[in-house]
Protein backbone atom coordinates (compact mmCIF):
# COMPACT_ATOMS: atom_id res chain seq x y z
CA UNK A 1 0.00 0.00 0.00
CA UNK A 2 1.42 3.36 -1.01
CA UNK A 3 -1.45 5.85 -0.84
CA UNK A 4 -1.81 7.49 2.58
CA UNK A 5 -5.62 7.24 2.51
CA UNK A 6 -5.41 3.47 2.09
CA UNK A 7 -2.84 3.34 4.87
CA UNK A 8 -5.21 5.26 7.15
CA UNK A 9 -8.06 2.87 6.47
CA UNK A 10 -5.97 -0.31 6.77
CA UNK A 11 -3.56 0.86 9.47
CA UNK A 12 -1.70 -2.08 11.03
CA UNK A 13 -1.51 -0.71 14.57
CA UNK A 14 -3.49 -2.65 17.20
CA UNK A 15 -3.65 -1.31 20.76
CA UNK A 16 -2.15 -3.62 23.38
CA UNK A 17 -4.55 -5.83 25.32
CA UNK A 18 -4.88 -5.74 29.10
CA UNK A 19 -6.51 -2.31 29.44
CA UNK A 20 -9.00 -2.26 32.30
CA UNK A 21 -11.11 0.56 33.75
CA UNK A 22 -14.30 1.08 35.81
CA UNK A 23 -16.56 1.40 32.76
CA UNK A 24 -16.91 -1.24 30.02
CA UNK A 25 -15.55 -0.33 26.61
CA UNK A 26 -17.91 0.94 23.93
CA UNK A 27 -17.88 -1.16 20.76
CA UNK A 28 -19.63 0.33 17.74
CA UNK A 29 -20.18 -1.77 14.66
CA UNK A 30 -22.47 -2.63 11.83
CA UNK A 31 -19.85 -4.73 10.00
CA UNK A 32 -17.95 -7.31 12.04
CA UNK A 33 -14.76 -8.80 10.56
CA UNK A 34 -14.18 -12.54 10.18
CA UNK A 35 -10.70 -14.05 9.99
CA UNK A 36 -11.78 -16.63 7.39
CA UNK A 37 -14.72 -17.90 5.36
CA UNK A 38 -14.88 -20.89 7.69
CA UNK A 39 -15.32 -18.55 10.65
CA UNK A 40 -17.96 -16.59 8.78
CA UNK A 41 -19.94 -19.78 8.20
CA UNK A 42 -19.54 -21.23 11.66
CA UNK A 43 -19.95 -18.33 14.04
CA UNK A 44 -23.05 -18.37 16.23
CA UNK A 45 -24.56 -15.18 17.66
CA UNK A 46 -27.68 -16.57 19.32
CA UNK A 47 -25.77 -17.92 22.33
CA UNK A 48 -23.38 -14.93 22.52
CA UNK A 49 -20.38 -17.14 21.80
CA UNK A 50 -19.27 -14.96 18.89
CA UNK A 51 -20.04 -11.88 16.81
CA UNK A 52 -21.49 -11.77 13.29
CA UNK A 53 -23.12 -8.38 12.76
CA UNK A 54 -23.60 -5.29 14.89
CA UNK A 55 -27.37 -5.74 15.04
CA UNK A 56 -26.89 -9.16 16.63
CA UNK A 57 -24.65 -7.91 19.40
CA UNK A 58 -21.30 -6.43 20.39
CA UNK A 59 -19.30 -6.74 23.59
CA UNK A 60 -21.08 -3.62 24.84
CA UNK A 61 -24.63 -4.86 24.30
CA UNK A 62 -23.76 -8.37 25.50
CA UNK A 63 -22.40 -6.85 28.73
CA UNK A 64 -25.58 -4.85 29.29
CA UNK A 65 -27.82 -7.83 28.58
CA UNK A 66 -25.94 -9.98 31.07
CA UNK A 67 -26.09 -7.34 33.80
CA UNK A 68 -29.80 -6.82 33.29
CA UNK A 69 -30.38 -10.57 33.48
CA UNK A 70 -28.60 -10.58 36.83
CA UNK A 71 -30.61 -7.58 38.04
CA UNK A 72 -33.97 -9.19 37.33
CA UNK A 73 -32.99 -12.75 38.19
CA UNK A 74 -33.33 -14.04 34.65
CA UNK A 75 -30.92 -15.93 32.41
CA UNK A 76 -31.29 -14.27 29.00
CA UNK A 77 -32.07 -10.76 27.84
CA UNK A 78 -32.58 -8.86 24.61
CA UNK A 79 -32.37 -5.10 24.11
CA UNK A 80 -34.85 -3.05 22.10
CA UNK A 81 -35.18 0.66 21.28
CA UNK A 82 -37.85 1.48 23.92
CA UNK A 83 -40.05 0.08 26.65
CA UNK A 84 -43.00 -0.06 24.26
CA UNK A 85 -40.84 -1.94 21.76
CA UNK A 86 -40.24 -4.52 24.49
CA UNK A 87 -43.99 -5.02 24.94
CA UNK A 88 -44.53 -5.22 21.18
CA UNK A 89 -41.68 -7.70 20.71
CA UNK A 90 -43.25 -10.03 23.27
CA UNK A 91 -46.65 -9.90 21.56
CA UNK A 92 -45.26 -10.36 18.05
CA UNK A 93 -43.07 -13.27 19.15
CA UNK A 94 -45.76 -15.25 20.91
CA UNK A 95 -49.09 -14.48 19.24
CA UNK A 96 -50.60 -15.35 15.87
CA UNK A 97 -53.96 -15.02 14.15
CA UNK A 98 -56.70 -16.63 16.24
CA UNK A 99 -54.83 -16.23 19.54
CA UNK A 100 -56.12 -14.15 22.45
CA UNK A 101 -54.35 -11.93 24.98
CA UNK A 102 -55.47 -10.65 28.37
CA UNK A 103 -54.37 -7.28 29.76
CA UNK A 104 -55.22 -5.64 33.09
CA UNK A 105 -57.76 -2.84 33.04
CA UNK A 106 -55.13 -0.47 34.45
CA UNK A 107 -52.56 -1.44 31.81
CA UNK A 108 -50.00 0.97 30.39
CA UNK A 109 -52.10 2.69 27.72
CA UNK A 110 -49.74 2.16 24.74
CA UNK A 111 -49.88 -1.60 25.36
CA UNK A 112 -53.67 -1.41 25.12
CA UNK A 113 -53.39 0.72 21.98
CA UNK A 114 -51.13 -1.93 20.43
CA UNK A 115 -53.77 -4.57 21.17
CA UNK A 116 -56.54 -2.44 19.69
CA UNK A 117 -54.48 -1.51 16.62
CA UNK A 118 -51.90 -3.79 15.06
CA UNK A 119 -52.76 -6.95 17.00
CA UNK A 120 -56.46 -6.66 16.24
CA UNK A 121 -55.67 -6.07 12.56
CA UNK A 122 -53.64 -9.29 12.57
CA UNK A 123 -56.58 -11.27 13.96
CA UNK A 124 -55.34 -11.38 17.56
CA UNK A 125 -58.09 -10.63 20.08
CA UNK A 126 -57.79 -9.22 23.58
CA UNK A 127 -59.83 -8.65 26.71
CA UNK A 128 -59.21 -6.62 29.83
CA UNK A 129 -59.52 -8.12 33.30
CA UNK A 130 -59.77 -6.62 36.77
CA UNK A 131 -56.24 -7.01 38.20
CA UNK A 132 -57.57 -6.72 41.75
CA UNK A 133 -59.80 -9.77 41.24
CA UNK A 134 -57.86 -12.96 40.41
CA UNK A 135 -61.17 -14.73 39.81
CA UNK A 136 -61.94 -12.33 36.97
CA UNK A 137 -58.67 -13.23 35.29
CA UNK A 138 -59.31 -16.95 35.71
CA UNK A 139 -62.80 -16.70 34.25
CA UNK A 140 -61.54 -14.93 31.14
CA UNK A 141 -58.75 -17.35 30.23
CA UNK A 142 -60.03 -19.34 27.25
CA UNK A 143 -58.52 -22.11 25.10
CA UNK A 144 -57.35 -19.35 22.72
CA UNK A 145 -55.51 -17.39 25.42
CA UNK A 146 -51.78 -17.49 24.84
CA UNK A 147 -50.50 -14.50 26.82
CA UNK A 148 -51.48 -12.66 29.99
CA UNK A 149 -49.95 -9.30 30.91
CA UNK A 150 -49.60 -8.24 34.54
CA UNK A 151 -48.44 -4.96 36.05
CA UNK A 152 -47.32 -4.23 39.60
CA UNK A 153 -48.12 -1.50 40.34
CA UNK A 154 -50.76 -0.57 37.77
CA UNK A 155 -50.25 2.31 35.41
CA UNK A 156 -51.41 5.76 36.63
CA UNK A 157 -53.60 4.58 39.53
CA UNK A 158 -50.92 2.35 41.08
CA UNK A 159 -53.10 -0.48 42.37
CA UNK A 160 -50.91 -3.36 43.52
CA UNK A 161 -52.45 -6.72 42.53
CA UNK A 162 -52.06 -10.09 44.17
CA UNK A 163 -49.28 -10.89 41.74
CA UNK A 164 -48.65 -14.30 43.24
CA UNK A 165 -52.28 -15.34 42.73
CA UNK A 166 -52.36 -14.03 39.16
CA UNK A 167 -49.18 -15.92 38.28
CA UNK A 168 -50.40 -19.11 39.93
CA UNK A 169 -53.59 -18.97 37.84
CA UNK A 170 -51.58 -18.59 34.64
CA UNK A 171 -49.31 -21.48 35.58
CA UNK A 172 -52.27 -23.69 36.38
CA UNK A 173 -53.90 -22.79 33.07
CA UNK A 174 -50.58 -23.25 31.23
CA UNK A 175 -50.68 -19.73 29.80
CA UNK A 176 -47.58 -17.57 29.47
CA UNK A 177 -47.51 -14.59 31.80
CA UNK A 178 -45.50 -11.43 31.10
CA UNK A 179 -44.82 -8.64 33.56
CA UNK A 180 -44.20 -4.99 32.78
CA UNK A 181 -41.53 -4.63 35.44
CA UNK A 182 -40.62 -0.98 34.85
CA UNK A 183 -42.03 0.10 38.25
CA UNK A 184 -40.29 -2.65 40.22
CA UNK A 185 -37.10 -2.35 38.12
CA UNK A 186 -35.73 -5.63 39.47
CA UNK A 187 -35.31 -3.98 42.89
CA UNK A 188 -38.73 -3.97 44.58
CA UNK A 189 -39.27 -7.71 44.13
CA UNK A 190 -37.84 -10.64 42.17
CA UNK A 191 -40.12 -11.23 39.14
CA UNK A 192 -38.89 -14.77 38.47
CA UNK A 193 -38.89 -15.85 42.13
CA UNK A 194 -41.86 -14.23 43.86
CA UNK A 195 -41.90 -16.58 46.88
CA UNK A 196 -38.28 -17.74 47.23
CA UNK A 197 -38.68 -19.30 50.68
CA UNK A 198 -42.17 -20.73 50.15
CA UNK A 199 -42.37 -21.75 46.50
CA UNK A 200 -38.96 -21.32 44.85
CA UNK A 201 -39.10 -20.67 41.14
CA UNK A 202 -42.66 -19.34 41.09
CA UNK A 203 -42.57 -16.31 38.85
CA UNK A 204 -43.46 -14.75 35.56
CA UNK A 205 -42.26 -16.17 32.26
CA UNK A 206 -41.17 -12.83 30.84
CA UNK A 207 -40.13 -9.50 32.34
CA UNK A 208 -40.34 -6.47 30.07
CA UNK A 209 -38.57 -3.35 31.30
CA UNK A 210 -38.43 0.25 30.10
CA UNK A 211 -34.76 0.99 30.69
CA UNK A 212 -35.72 4.57 29.83
CA UNK A 213 -36.75 4.96 33.47
CA UNK A 214 -34.62 3.90 36.46
CA UNK A 215 -31.75 2.08 34.70
CA UNK A 216 -31.07 5.24 32.66
CA UNK A 217 -31.87 7.70 35.41
CA UNK A 218 -31.18 10.73 33.26
CA UNK A 219 -34.31 11.20 31.20
CA UNK A 220 -32.16 11.10 28.07
CA UNK A 221 -32.15 7.48 26.84
CA UNK A 222 -34.87 5.42 25.17
CA UNK A 223 -34.37 1.68 25.55
CA UNK A 224 -36.16 -1.47 26.67
CA UNK A 225 -35.35 -5.04 27.57
CA UNK A 226 -37.06 -8.44 27.59
CA UNK A 227 -35.72 -10.95 30.11
CA UNK A 228 -36.54 -14.64 30.52
CA UNK A 229 -35.32 -17.76 32.27
CA UNK A 230 -36.47 -20.32 29.71
CA UNK A 231 -34.04 -20.90 26.85
CA UNK A 232 -36.66 -21.98 24.30
CA UNK A 233 -38.82 -18.97 25.07
CA UNK A 234 -35.81 -16.70 24.85
CA UNK A 235 -34.94 -18.10 21.42
CA UNK A 236 -38.45 -17.37 20.14
CA UNK A 237 -38.11 -13.79 21.32
CA UNK A 238 -34.59 -13.44 19.97
CA UNK A 239 -35.47 -14.70 16.50
CA UNK A 240 -38.36 -12.24 16.25
CA UNK A 241 -36.01 -9.55 17.50
CA UNK A 242 -33.57 -10.45 14.71
CA UNK A 243 -36.21 -10.62 11.98
CA UNK A 244 -37.60 -7.23 12.96
CA UNK A 245 -34.12 -5.73 12.83
CA UNK A 246 -34.31 -4.26 16.32
CA UNK A 247 -31.13 -2.75 17.69
CA UNK A 248 -29.85 -0.17 20.16
CA UNK A 249 -27.04 2.34 19.84
CA UNK A 250 -23.73 1.59 21.52
CA UNK A 251 -23.58 5.00 23.17
CA UNK A 252 -27.06 4.50 24.63
CA UNK A 253 -25.98 1.11 25.96
CA UNK A 254 -22.93 2.81 27.43
CA UNK A 255 -25.13 5.31 29.31
CA UNK A 256 -27.25 2.53 30.81
CA UNK A 257 -24.12 0.58 31.83
CA UNK A 258 -22.74 3.70 33.46
CA UNK A 259 -25.96 4.37 35.38
CA UNK A 260 -26.69 0.83 36.60
CA UNK A 261 -24.30 0.86 39.60
CA UNK A 262 -26.12 3.83 41.12
CA UNK A 263 -29.64 2.63 40.34
CA UNK A 264 -30.36 1.13 43.74
CA UNK A 265 -29.25 4.34 45.49
CA UNK A 266 -31.40 6.47 43.19
CA UNK A 267 -34.39 4.16 43.49
CA UNK A 268 -34.25 4.41 47.28
CA UNK A 269 -33.92 8.19 47.13
CA UNK A 270 -36.96 8.47 44.83
CA UNK A 271 -38.85 6.09 47.10
CA UNK A 272 -38.10 7.91 50.36
CA UNK A 273 -39.24 11.34 49.17
CA UNK A 274 -42.25 9.91 47.33
CA UNK A 275 -43.55 8.18 50.45
CA UNK A 276 -43.16 11.39 52.47
CA UNK A 277 -44.96 13.48 49.85
CA UNK A 278 -47.77 10.94 49.50
CA UNK A 279 -48.29 10.94 53.28
CA UNK A 280 -48.34 14.75 53.36
CA UNK A 281 -50.85 14.86 50.50
CA UNK A 282 -53.23 12.71 52.53
CA UNK A 283 -53.71 15.71 54.80
CA UNK A 284 -54.71 18.09 52.01
CA UNK A 285 -58.47 18.50 51.71
CA UNK A 286 -58.31 19.09 47.95
CA UNK A 287 -57.21 15.46 47.49
CA UNK A 288 -59.96 12.95 48.22
CA UNK A 289 -57.60 10.00 47.70
CA UNK A 290 -53.85 9.42 47.50
CA UNK A 291 -52.65 6.36 45.61
CA UNK A 292 -49.32 4.83 46.58
CA UNK A 293 -48.76 1.13 47.38
CA UNK A 294 -47.00 1.86 50.68
CA UNK A 295 -50.03 3.74 52.07
CA UNK A 296 -52.20 1.43 54.15
CA UNK A 297 -55.46 2.52 52.52
CA UNK A 298 -54.15 2.44 48.95
CA UNK A 299 -55.64 -0.35 46.77
CA UNK A 300 -53.52 -3.49 47.07
CA UNK A 301 -51.33 -2.29 49.94
CA UNK A 302 -51.33 -5.68 51.63
CA UNK A 303 -50.21 -7.36 48.40
CA UNK A 304 -47.37 -4.85 48.05
CA UNK A 305 -46.38 -5.37 51.68
CA UNK A 306 -46.36 -9.15 51.33
CA UNK A 307 -44.37 -9.19 48.09
CA UNK A 308 -41.96 -6.33 48.66
CA UNK A 309 -40.10 -7.70 51.65
CA UNK A 310 -42.82 -7.01 54.22
CA UNK A 311 -42.82 -3.33 53.39
CA UNK A 312 -39.06 -2.94 53.53
CA UNK A 313 -38.83 -3.27 49.78
CA UNK A 314 -39.07 -0.49 47.27
CA UNK A 315 -42.12 1.43 46.17
CA UNK A 316 -40.62 3.48 43.34
CA UNK A 317 -41.07 7.21 42.75
CA UNK A 318 -44.69 7.48 41.60
CA UNK A 319 -47.85 8.49 43.41
CA UNK A 320 -51.20 9.74 42.21
CA UNK A 321 -53.88 11.90 43.78
CA UNK A 322 -57.58 12.16 43.07
CA UNK A 323 -58.68 15.78 43.17
CA UNK A 324 -62.15 16.42 44.51
CA UNK A 325 -64.82 16.21 41.81
CA UNK A 326 -65.88 19.77 42.59
CA UNK A 327 -62.81 20.99 40.72
CA UNK A 328 -63.35 21.19 36.96
CA UNK A 329 -60.79 20.46 34.27
CA UNK A 330 -59.70 24.10 33.95
CA UNK A 331 -59.00 24.27 37.68
CA UNK A 332 -57.04 21.01 37.63
CA UNK A 333 -55.05 22.24 34.63
CA UNK A 334 -54.35 25.51 36.46
CA UNK A 335 -53.04 23.50 39.44
CA UNK A 336 -50.67 21.54 37.21
CA UNK A 337 -49.57 24.67 35.35
CA UNK A 338 -48.83 26.41 38.66
CA UNK A 339 -46.30 23.77 39.71
CA UNK A 340 -42.76 25.04 39.27
CA UNK A 341 -40.47 22.15 40.22
CA UNK A 342 -42.80 19.46 38.92
CA UNK A 343 -42.55 19.85 35.16
CA UNK A 344 -45.29 18.76 32.78
CA UNK A 345 -43.95 15.72 30.96
CA UNK A 346 -44.29 11.99 30.42
CA UNK A 347 -41.97 9.23 31.68
CA UNK A 348 -40.24 9.11 35.06
CA UNK A 349 -37.12 7.87 36.84
CA UNK A 350 -34.98 10.92 36.06
CA UNK A 351 -33.69 13.70 38.34
CA UNK A 352 -36.52 16.15 37.57
CA UNK A 353 -39.98 15.68 39.04
CA UNK A 354 -42.89 15.43 36.60
CA UNK A 355 -46.68 15.74 36.70
CA UNK A 356 -49.49 14.67 34.33
CA UNK A 357 -53.28 15.02 34.73
CA UNK A 358 -55.29 12.11 33.35
CA UNK A 359 -58.83 11.70 32.07
CA UNK A 360 -59.47 8.28 33.54
CA UNK A 361 -62.89 7.97 31.91
CA UNK A 362 -61.20 7.73 28.52
CA UNK A 363 -58.77 5.06 29.75
CA UNK A 364 -61.05 2.62 31.60
CA UNK A 365 -64.25 0.85 30.62
CA UNK A 366 -65.83 1.98 33.88
CA UNK A 367 -64.76 3.89 36.94
CA UNK A 368 -62.92 1.51 39.32
CA UNK A 369 -64.95 0.87 42.47
CA UNK A 370 -61.89 1.38 44.67
CA UNK A 371 -61.29 4.93 43.41
CA UNK A 372 -62.98 8.08 44.64
CA UNK A 373 -64.63 10.25 42.02
CA UNK A 374 -62.54 13.13 40.73
CA UNK A 375 -59.58 13.88 38.49
CA UNK A 376 -56.46 11.75 38.72
CA UNK A 377 -53.09 13.53 38.68
CA UNK A 378 -49.89 11.50 38.72
CA UNK A 379 -46.66 12.78 40.23
CA UNK A 380 -43.28 11.29 39.29
CA UNK A 381 -40.82 12.33 41.96
CA UNK A 382 -37.27 13.17 40.91
CA UNK A 383 -34.26 13.73 43.12
CA UNK A 384 -35.12 17.17 44.51
CA UNK A 385 -35.42 17.77 48.26
CA UNK A 386 -38.67 16.80 49.96
CA UNK A 387 -39.38 20.22 51.47
CA UNK A 388 -38.96 22.00 48.14
CA UNK A 389 -41.37 19.60 46.41
CA UNK A 390 -43.86 19.86 49.28
CA UNK A 391 -43.84 23.63 49.09
CA UNK A 392 -44.30 23.46 45.32
CA UNK A 393 -47.45 21.37 45.63
CA UNK A 394 -48.68 23.57 48.48
CA UNK A 395 -48.38 26.80 46.50
CA UNK A 396 -49.92 25.24 43.39
CA UNK A 397 -53.02 24.21 45.37
CA UNK A 398 -53.90 27.88 45.61
CA UNK A 399 -54.58 27.85 41.86
CA UNK A 400 -57.53 25.53 42.50
CA UNK A 401 -59.31 28.27 44.40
Amino acid sequence: MTHPVTDLIHHPYVAPSGFDAPQPAVHKASTVFFPSVAAMRSREWKDKSAYTYGLHGTPTTYALEERLSTLEGGRQCILVPSGLAALATVAMSLLKTGDAMLIPDNVYSPNKALAEGELAAWGISHQTYNPMDPGDLESKISPATRLVWVEAAGSVTLEFPDLVALVQICKRKKVLVALDNTWGAGLAFAPFDLLPTIQPGLGVDISAHALTKYPSGGGDVLMGSVTTRDQDLHLRLKLTHMRLGLGVGANDAELILRALPSMDLRYRAHDEVTRALAQWCQGQTEFVQVLHPALEDSPGHRHWRALCKNGAGGAAGLFSVVLDARFNRDQVDAFCDALQLFRLGYSWGGPISLVVPYDLTSMRKQWPVHLQRGTVVRFAVGLEAFEDLRQDISQALQALH
